[in-house]
């Protein structure tokens, strides 16, 4: 089971305001993401080639699970997901929506986790509202509580800088601050090479649809 974790008073400078927009737009966020429709076929190929690596039973953390959508695409695919994430509304509705699942309120850069506890992380766009100043330490958090020889799997939109994505929500009513940070696949595997991982495989796709950046996504094993 999670522990909860991440009252106010834990909140590092800066994550409050992710805290807030995401409690904001909770119920709008799970209503417009229930699965993974968003994905395409090689974004759901990389989240299946971690599923593939860490094994069927296996035990994995869903970091930043938002509604909680990724935690049932691992659950059907034989995992045992627990999900965290810093917004107690996104939690609310994972809850909600997955009531047969394990969901909790943690940041990211404090897992209520013990040391090499579970088989596998998925970061599935989990970093983006981290600064680079931030990302290692929540990369090595993420291995820290990775087994020896278990997987993690990182994605982000691809490319250097900020994009504001609050006009996004304005057209469901809410008012919020909220950017994003990119990072490429490069940024993703020397930072999870740093926290004692090793890259394993990359994908990277040109953008689609409505996306303005490309997207990048890599595995990695603990040594």
């Amino acid at each position: 089971m999670v522990t909860e974790a991440a009252a106010d008073h834990d909140i590092p400078g800066g994550y409050a305001s992710v805290r807030e927009a995401y409690d904001t737009v909770a119920g709008d966020y799970a209503a417009y993401f229930p699965d993974t429709w968003a994905e395409t076929s090689l974004d759901l190929a990389m989240v299946d080639a971690f599923a593939a690596a860490v094994g069927p039973g296996s035990e994995v953390l869903d970091a930043g699970c938002g509604a909680g959508r990724m935690s049932r695409y691992l659950a059907d695919r034989a995992l045992r997901p627990h999900g965290v994430d810093l917004s107690p509304g996104m939690v609310a509705m994972a809850r909600h929506d997955h009531p047969d699942l394990d969901f909790g309120v943690a940041s990211l850069d404090a897992l209520p986790f013990g040391d090499e506890s579970v088989d596998g992380v998925l970061l599935w766009y989990s970093v983006i509202h981290t600064p680079p100043s931030g990302l290692p330490q929540l990369l090595a958090e993420a291995v820290r509580v990775t087994r020896p020889g278990g997987h993690l799997l990182v994605a982000s939109q691809s490319g250097h800088g900020i994009r504001d994505v609050a006009p996004s929500y304005r057209r469901f009513g809410h008012d919020i601050t909220l950017v994003r940070h990119l990072y490429t696949a490069d940024d993703l595997s020397a930072g999870l090479a740093a926290a004692g991982s090793s890259e394993v495989a990359r994908m990277v796709r040109r953008a689609t649809g409505s996306e303005r950046d490309d997207q990048a996504v890599v595995l990695a094993v603990r040594a």
